[in-house]
């Protein structure tokens, strides 16, 4: 693959040493997974194609135009209906940046804040089989984990066995009943009591990860 494709990609310093389980500490997740009690980062890894928008996908020529179109309508799909939530600004932007919340409602009357979307990510079995459906991708504060998350929690990473870019297939394509549970809104209050304003999260594991982009 050339460098010019390969640098339509988000670019990622995020790293990933090895492929052995993840174990979460510290502040609470706010991804609809984490509030159900369910690890996104924990499952089969697959390699992730990631974009910051369906054409940046398409130039990048590593899937099909159809498989842009696919990903990117599921991201906006998951986007609009399970993307965190927060009941303040304050609290949303302290974990994705400030102006990079926005509020939303719901046609029962509720209105909350979710972070900007920030592109979608594809995921494929690492033997370079099937493809798996798209889901949306949000930006942490280093604060807050770095990096970027897909809308089920599961943080984008490099295999350095492979070079790959990786990320878990649940935290894509999540089972059915994380998929359908009722989205919650973090308050301020709800947050504090469980140790963090929602999204810091810290990992143990050999190695380690490293936020951060550019590199």
């Amino acid at each position: 693959m050339s460098p010019r494709k390969r640098s339509a990609s988000l670019q990622l310093t995020t790293m990933l040493a090895g492929a052995a389980s993840l174990t979460l500490a510290g502040c609470d997740d706010p991804s609809p997974g984490a509030q159900a009690g369910w690890d996104p980062n924990r499952g089969e890894q697959v390699e992730a194609f990631s974009y910051k928008s369906l054409e940046e996908c398409k130039a990048a020529n590593e899937v099909s135009d159809q498989q842009c179109d696919t990903s990117w309508a599921a991201a906006q799909k998951d986007d609009a209906k399970n993307a965190p939530r927060y009941e303040a600004r304050a609290s949303c932007e302290d974990v994705y940046g400030a102006g990079n919340c926005v509020p939303r409602s719901e046609a029962g009357g509720g209105s909350f804040f979710t972070p900007l979307l920030a592109g979608f990510v594809i995921g494929r079995m690492l033997d370079g089989g099937d493809y798996y459906r798209g889901t949306g991708l949000y930006r942490r504060n280093d604060d807050y984990g770095g990096g970027y998350y897909s809308t089920w929690g599961g943080r984008l990473g490099r295999d350095y066995g492979t070079g790959r870019t990786v990320i878990t297939r649940e935290s894509i394509d999540p089972p059915d009943a994380i998929r359908n549970a009722p989205p919650k809104v973090q308050t301020r209050t709800s947050v504090v009591s469980r140790g963090g304003f929602g999204g810091g999260r810290s990992y143990a594991h050999s190695g380690g990860f490293k936020g951060g982009f550019g590199g």
